[in-house]
């Protein structure tokens, strides 16, 4: 995985991870183990992903498969070991992307239908267009944060007991297990992706928490959507995987009804069996895995989405983060938010013999983690921590 970190005084630059260490780019190239890639040796000294992930899908699988042999060799750094691997440590890490726009989708059919289910009990669980595009709202790119910085609890406006709107600090505030793509390659304004083509645009896979102000979210979404309820803050890993690790894991993903529009139809499996944990650490340090899910419930694959996000000309550019909204299951503990944990609030998650949630207290940290695992080999997503704090205890921060 690539990531951007500093140690001691030095600049923020590319690393890649290995293990329980930082193996430094930067030095790797300066000693000349690169000699054999067409690669500006400068690529690594950068402070974001953004200028490597320009240079293109082959120069990345050649470093790719460079410092995978180095790293299976023995004999690869061991001159030079204490040079180029830093211990997780001693290193701070940064946001990986320079990111230029956003979009959240909502492909998680499971988690739109448990919302549906709460809020139109009623209705039908999904909205009409559900199953004939994957719907989807603009983020706001700004408030993306590194994986590890504190999430301050939001205010804003909601209903009060008394059903009219007050101000002060959500007292609904939730997580999304999410995954996040990051575009690797640039498309032109008024040219449609096709979805034959659009995993070629994706760089790499994160995991994603889109932070979620419920009370505030809930006052304001209509007619318009999502605002202040979500633009708060989200947290994206510190840590990309490159999309072709992902190949192991690849299936087929659940049957679509009714068929898509043309533009939609894919012939080829795009969906992938990714476990995913969310990890609840409370302010007194009980720590409890609240929630097992994974990748293969999403009901709209990556391509669909790059698909119908570019559909109308909209373009993409390097370094944006297409996220794929909350990835839910099918049991209770499986649900990718607290709003369907507890059931916006109805059925409070016992965390502990003590402490029990509806939605997250001051001082609780959540840790959304990922893998896959085939014929014994597991390959990781890197973990996104958030801990929530309120104003008053920013000045201690």
């Amino acid at each position: 995985m690539y990531g951007i970190f500093s140690y001691d005084i030095g600049s923020p630059r590319v690393g890649f991870k290995h293990g329980d260490y930082v193996l430094d780019l930067d030095v790797v190239a300066l000693l000349g183990y690169f000699a054999d890639v067409s690669v500006d040796t400068s690529i690594f000294a950068q402070p974001f992903l953004n200028d490597f992930i320009a240079l293109g899908e082959p120069i990345h699988q050649a470093v790719w498969q460079r410092i995978t042999t180095l790293l299976t060799d023995e004999q690869g750094f061991a001159e030079v070991r204490d040079q180029v691997f830093i211990h997780n440590s001693r290193v701070q890490m940064h946001l990986p992307i320079r990111i230029g726009d956003y979009t959240d989708f909502y492909a998680g059919i499971h988690h739109a239908e448990n919302v549906g289910r709460m809020f139109r009990p009623d209705g039908d669980p999904l909205l009409p267009n559900y199953r004939h595009m994957p719907v989807a709202y603009h983020g706001r790119a700004s408030s993306i944060v590194v994986s590890g910085m504190p999430i301050r609890r939001p205010e804003g406006q909601f209903l009060g007991p008394d059903k009219q709107p007050v101000f002060g600090p959500s007292q609904a505030l939730d997580f999304e297990l999410e995954l996040g793509l990051i575009i690797g390659k640039s498309s032109t304004l008024g040219e449609p992706i096709s979805v034959e083509e659009a995993e070629d645009y994706i760089f790499g896979v994160t995991l994603f928490n889109d932070w979620s102000a419920r009370d505030i979210q809930r006052w304001e979404y209509q007619p318009l959507g999502p605002f202040l309820g979500k633009n708060f803050a989200s947290s994206i890993s510190a840590w990309v995987l490159p999309f072709e690790a992902l190949e192991p894991f690849r299936i087929k993903g659940p049957v679509q009804e009714p068929v898509p529009l043309p533009y939609l139809q894919v012939q080829e499996p795009g969906h992938f069996y990714l476990a995913l944990e969310v990890w609840l650490e409370t302010e007194n340090g009980e720590r409890v895995c609240i929630s097992t899910s994974n990748a293969r419930h999403l009901y709209w694959n990556f391509a669909q989405m790059i698909a119908h996000h570019t559909v109308n000309g909209c373009n993409l550019n390097i370094g944006d983060v297409v996220a794929t909204g909350t990835i839910s299951g099918t049991e209770p503990d499986t649900f990718g938010s607290l709003l369907e944990l507890s059931w916006n609030g109805q059925r409070p998650l016992n965390v502990s013999p003590t402490e029990i949630r509806t939605f997250l207290n001051d001082g609780d940290t959540i840790t959304l983690r990922g893998y896959g695992l085939k014929n014994g080999v597991r390959t990781e997503l890197g973990d996104v921590t958030g801990t929530i704090y309120t104003k008053s205890e920013s000045a201690n921060l």
